[in-house]
C-alpha cells in the first residue's frame, strides 16, 4: 500500500463533476471486462491529421491532465487521454496489468476511426510506460515520450538507494523490455533539472530504442513539469507535428 501511495497520487472526481475547456471535447466512459469504469476525454478538431493518444502523469486526474493534453489540438490532431483506475471518475482494481491492457484497449480504440499511420502515442512521466508498451505492439507513426524512465526500480533507487526495493516491487513498469521493440519514429524530452525522473534514465531508454529515425531533445534546465515551457521543446513539436513537417515526412 505505501509504494502505491508513492507511485500514485490521483485526484478522485465525483461522477457529476463536470468538466469544461476551452476546446470542443465529448466526456467518454468505458466499462472493462472486470467492471473497471474508465473515464475519458475525446478532444476534436474540425480536419483532423489523425489522434494524440496520451497517457499522463501519476498525480491529478482528468481535471488538470484534460486542459494539458487538449493544447495539443494546435496541431490539427484530435486528443484522446484517459484517467487511470482510481484517478477521477475511474474505477477498478489497480495493478500493472490491468493498466497495461487498459492502455492496449485505448490505443484500439482509436484504430475505430484511423490508421495506424494517423496516429501518435504520446506519454509524460508515468504515462511513459504505457505509451511505450502500446507502441511497441503496434505501428503508430511516432512515439513521443516526455521525461521517461528505464524502469520503476531505477527510478526508485534513485530515491531509495538503501532499501531492497526489488525484493517487494509490484509495479516494475519496464519501458527498457518494450523500447528495443519499437518500430516508429521516436522523439524524447528530458530536462538536465529533473528531479523526480533523472535525466540519464530518460537517455539511457532513448539509447535502448532500436532503429535509426529517434531523436532526443536535452533541455537544458528543464525540470520535470515544465518542458513545454522550453523553446527547444516547441520547436521540435512544430517539426514533428506541424503541419509543413507532416507533408515532407509522408
Amino acid at each position: 500500500m505505501l509504494q502505491q501511495k508513492l507511485i500514485f497520487r490521483p485526484e478522485k472526481l465525483d461522477a457529476a463533476y463536470r468538466f469544461s475547456f476551452d476546446q470542443p471535447f465529448k466526456e467518454l466512459n468505458f466499462k472493462r471486462e472486470d467492471g473497471a469504469l474508465l473515464n475519458a476525454l475525446y478532444f476534436t478538431v474540425p480536419d483532423p491529421k489523425g489522434a494524440i493518444l496520451y497517457f499522463h502523469g501519476n498525480k491529478g486526474s482528468l481535471k488538470r491532465w484534460g486542459a494539458i493534453a487538449s493544447s495539443l489540438t494546435k496541431y490539427d490532431y484530435n486528443v484522446l487521454v484517459m484517467d487511470y483506475r482510481g484517478y477521477g471518475k475511474s474505477t477498478g482494481t489497480v495493478s500493472e496489468l490491468n493498466l497495461q491492457n487498459d492502455a492496449r484497449f485505448f490505443y484500439k480504440e482509436l484504430l475505430q476511426q484511423f490508421t495506424e499511420s494517423q496516429v501518435i502515442v504520446y506519454g509524460r512521466s508515468l504515462g511513459t510506460h504505457f505509451a511505450t508498451l502500446v507502441a511497441s505492439e503496434n505501428h503508430p507513426q511516432r512515439l513521443i515520450l516526455e521525461s521517461p524512465f528505464t524502469k520503476m526500480m531505477d527510478v526508485a533507487q534513485t530515491r531509495f538507494p538503501i532499501l531492497p526495493i526489488k525484493y517487494f516491487l509490484k509495479f516494475p513498469f519496464n519501458s527498457s523490455q518494450c523500447i528495443g521493440k519499437l518500430s516508429c519514429a521516436l522523439t524524447v524530452f528530458h530536462g538536465t533539472d529533473d528531479k523526480v525522473v533523472p535525466y540519464a534514465l530518460g537517455r539511457q531508454l532513448f539509447e535502448q530504442a532500436g532503429g535509426t529515425n529517434k531523436t532526443l531533445i536535452t533541455i537544458p534546465g528543464g525540470a520535470h513539469n515544465n518542458l513545454a515551457e522550453f523553446k527547444e521543446y516547441t520547436t521540435e513539436m512544430e517539426r514533428v507535428l506541424g503541419k509543413i513537417a507532416l507533408k515532407q515526412d509522408e
